[in-house]
């Protein structure tokens, strides 16, 4: 059975279209947000006569999805076909400004997310939520998979740690649908918003076939470097290599579906320390020895050492597989075989300029800790996080939608 996205829904049944009519529409969208058929949101709301399109809004990597790193900006820019504005989320602002607010009465929120804090279209969701607050405008989530599923994983977010990776107090791994976070937000938050979500009709996020992505759903990249179901599964443990000076896998075809990738670190040895340490955080998927030369951005155009993640086929186990852990257990692996290795990328990251960009992006410095604490083992780091986990499903049971 073809699951139905929340724009397919929309699109199909004029009944749950009937309050805009009248009202004035925006969509927030990227190359991602299209409906079951591949029509891109955008021309597919625009050829409805009952909707009245006045503008749309790129998150970051733009609407059209053509920024390639963290921090390169897009422009606002005037859409040819539809001739409507089409403002950025992530170029002079990032937060939405009170004339582009004025450019709609209704805000119709349709990107694909990886179920991951730090992917930034959920801190986006928070910011609209934000900007809406108290104007008697509304948001709508069209709602769409959690490709990594129900399960939770990470330390919560410390106070203090705030930013556009990390918009409150939330898991690396929340296993929440965009829909199901904007309920969230507006409780935590005590945002006065006219919400509501359109959500997804044959979602089975337990279902063996996908685990949380629909088979007979095709993937497209919700960002450049989003190229496969197989990343989107890692992601919440190999986007910790963007605050280290490891490759990620950018420059090759195959970004952030590597534990690392560096010309002066033996993965062969690393692997085995790893399972010294803590074989059960292997478990899940399967690890794979391999090189790799980036012609772009880290160690661009020199062969590095690596370790590829196989989240998929016959080595993917849902259950087991605990991105978080396994990425952490790498940087701990290193550093037990390489004391001195400077393992921490001292740059901006996501423009703040005030702490290592490994505690931005964990929320807090309690994992970096962790791995330079040659006492600690695994256990601590299981101390750590697992009580966060337990509270945040607690939290969140109650406005699950599927």
């Amino acid at each position: 059975m073809t699951v139905l996205f929340g724009i397919d829904r929309l699109i199909a049944d004029p009944a749950l279209r009937a309050p805009l009519a009248g009202k004035r529409v925006a969509l927030v969208a990227h190359p991602a947000s299209v409906t079951h058929n591949l029509v891109h949101s955008l021309d597919a709301l625009a050829a409805l006569p009952d909707v009245t399109l006045t503008a749309a809004f790129g998150p970051q990597h733009g609407l059209k999805g053509d920024k390639q790193d963290n921090m390169v900006e897009s422009p606002d820019f005037h859409d040819p076909d539809h001739g409507i504005p089409v403002f950025s989320l992530y170029g002079e602002v990032r937060r939405p400004t009170a004339a582009m607010i004025d450019s709609a009465d209704v805000f119709l929120f349709d990107l694909q997310d990886l179920g991951c804090r730090i992917y930034t279209f959920v801190t986006t969701l928070l910011y609209l939520l934000e900007a809406v607050a108290g104007t008697g405008k509304a948001v709508w989530v069209l709602d769409r998979p959690n490709p990594a599923g129900r399960p939770v994983e990470g330390t919560l977010l410390r106070a203090g740690y705030e930013s556009f990776v990390g918009a409150g107090p939330l898991p690396m791994r929340h296993g929440l649908t965009l829909g199901e976070m904007g309920h969230w937000f507006i409780r935590h938050f005590a945002l006065d918003v006219d919400y509501r979500v359109i959500a997804m009709e044959g979602w089975a996020p337990d279902d063996a076939s996908g685990f949380g992505w629909p088979a007979t759903r095709v993937w497209i990249n919700p960002s450049p470097n989003a190229a496969s179901l197989n990343m989107a599964r890692a992601y919440a443990g190999t986007v910790m290599i963007e605050g280290a000076t490891l490759s990620e896998g950018r420059g090759t075809t195959r970004p952030l579906e590597v534990l690392f990738g560096a010309p002066d670190v033996n993965a062969r040895n690393v692997l085995a320390e790893m399972q010294a340490l803590a074989p059960h955080w292997l478990a899940g998927c399967a690890l794979r020895e391999c090189w790799f030369e980036p012609t772009f951005h880290k160690h661009a155009h020199h062969a590095c050492s690596a370790l590829m993640i196989h989240a998929e086929g016959p080595f993917y186990d849902h259950a087991t597989f605990r991105p978080w852990r396994l990425q952490a257990l790498a940087f701990k692996a290193i550093r037990r075989l390489y004391p001195d290795y400077p393992l921490w990328r001292d740059f901006p990251y996501e423009y703040v300029l005030d702490r290592l960009a490994i505690d931005v992006i964990n929320g807090g410095p309690g994992l970096r800790e962790w791995v330079d604490d040659a006492a600690a083992l695994p256990g601590d780091l299981d101390a750590m996080a697992s009580p966060d986990e337990a509270a945040w499903i607690a939290d969140i049971r109650d406005i699950r939608l599927y």
